[in-house]
């Protein structure tokens, strides 16, 4: 069977591994760019964060969220573990859960995936690449890159989605599979810093801080990010995709303590060191450069003595409601995902086969789904990519 695959990220390469498995397959994968996986080079700043401990569908987002379930539990962490280990790959876990290739190299990723489809007889690997129209004729699917045509029997599409463009995103997997009758929802930019008003934080960039972050009705704990634009870093990029423009992000500096504690720990110091600057009064409990800047934002004079600072409550709440207005997300080159894209339910979640057009298939980010910051991205790209690779079809 002849078997052709457009897009050598991720889920590309995990399904043409698959599909290559059985030797009567002849495949061909088909990549835009000069080389393969370059946005999964990227990934985990470099590191390539390929998969998380914590994995479960409540990490996942789209119109139906509930179509990654079947595949998740088919190809889980164990399994992408373990497959990744008779590949050759070593990993390790951090305490958070994250899962990252031993030599913190995302080369070593790629590379895993690459060296197999290189050395496999049934597999061609063309680069340069851009399919740019795709049509089934007498039951056999056509697909023209440049001046070639090419075709086969089965088609998977894994061009991924329109995030990082200076990556390789692109919406030309939206518009192959539109030309069979499918429809995409509303595509959004996830996994991307944030525009804010600068009023405070100007003097922040480079800063980092673990806190809570409250924004459009979401909560989470992590790392936060301060830039020249806004805020960045993993607690910001789960809470991307549904950024409000106008509305506030609230964080909690110092969420493990109480608005009491914190009262006590400020009074004390106040009592025992009465001429101590204001501009001190936080040190040991945030970065110096965030600490002035709580004080600023509430209103307090740097130059004036602790021991004349008789309203501590209005410290204590720019600790823990640091109000901060959003202006928006940064766009599509920057995020690192596409939130939104091809309609699941057009799908058959058991095979990742068209319900449209039989013979055709789709993975990764060119559907709608998208995950929360933290390997879940990649995971949904190995889980859909190798279950698309077994070419299966519900009869």
């Amino acid at each position: 069977m002849k078997v052709l695959i457009i897009g050598g990220g991720a889920s590309g390469m995990i399904a043409a591994l698959t599909a290559s498995e059985q030797p009567d397959n002849e495949i061909i994968l088909l990549e835009r760019q000069a080389r393969m996986a370059r946005k999964l080079l990227a990934t985990g700043n470099g590191r390539c964060n390929l998969t998380n401990q914590n994995l479960s569908a409540e990490h996942y987002h789209g119109q139906q969220p509930q179509f990654c379930r079947y595949a998740l539990r088919e190809f889980g962490v164990e399994d992408t573990l373990a497959y990744f280990r008779s590949l050759g790959l070593l990993t390790v876990t951090e305490n958070s859960g994250r899962i990252y290739p031993r030599s913190d190299s995302a080369n070593s990723v790629a590379d895993v995936l690459r060296l197999p489809l290189e050395q496999r007889k049934n597999v061609t690997i063309v680069t340069g690449a851009e399919v740019t129209k795709l049509k089934r004729k007498n039951g056999e699917f056509y697909a023209t890159a440049g001046e070639t045509v090419y075709h086969a029997d089965r088609v998977i599409v894994c061009a991924g989605g329109c995030a990082g463009g200076k990556l390789g995103g692109t919406d030309l997997g939206y518009k192959l599979l539109s030309s069979f009758g499918h429809t995409k929802t509303k595509l959004r930019p996830s996994l991307v810093q944030l525009r804010t008003d600068m009023t405070f934080v100007r003097s922040l960039k480079g800063v980092r801080c673990e806190a809570e972050v409250r924004h459009a009705g979401r909560t989470r704990t992590g790392e936060i990010q301060f830039t020249d634009y806004g805020v960045s870093g993993p607690v910001i990029f789960e809470i991307s995709a549904y950024a409000v423009p106008e509305e506030n992000l609230v964080i909690d500096f110092l969420p493990e303590l109480t608005q009491e504690e914190i009262t006590q720990m400020l009074t004390l110091r106040c009592r025992s060191m009465p001429e101590l600057k204001a501009e001190d009064l936080l040190t040991g409990m945030l970065h110096n450069r965030l600490g002035r800047t709580v004080l600023r934002s509430a209103g307090i004079s740097l130059e004036q003595p602790c021991g004349g600072l008789n309203d501590l409550n209005r410290i204590v709440k720019q600790i823990k409601q640091f109000a901060l207005r959003v202006l928006g997300a940064m766009g599509m080159d920057g995020a690192q995902v596409t939130a939104g894209g091809i309609r699941t339910e057009e799908f058959d979640e058991t095979t990742m086969e068209s319900r449209l057009c039989r013979g055709l298939y789709a993975a990764g980010e060119v559907l709608d789904i998208d995950g929360d910051c933290g390997g879940y991205n990649l995971q949904w790209a190995w889980s859909s990519g190798r279950l698309a690779g077994q070419l299966r079809s519900v009869k």
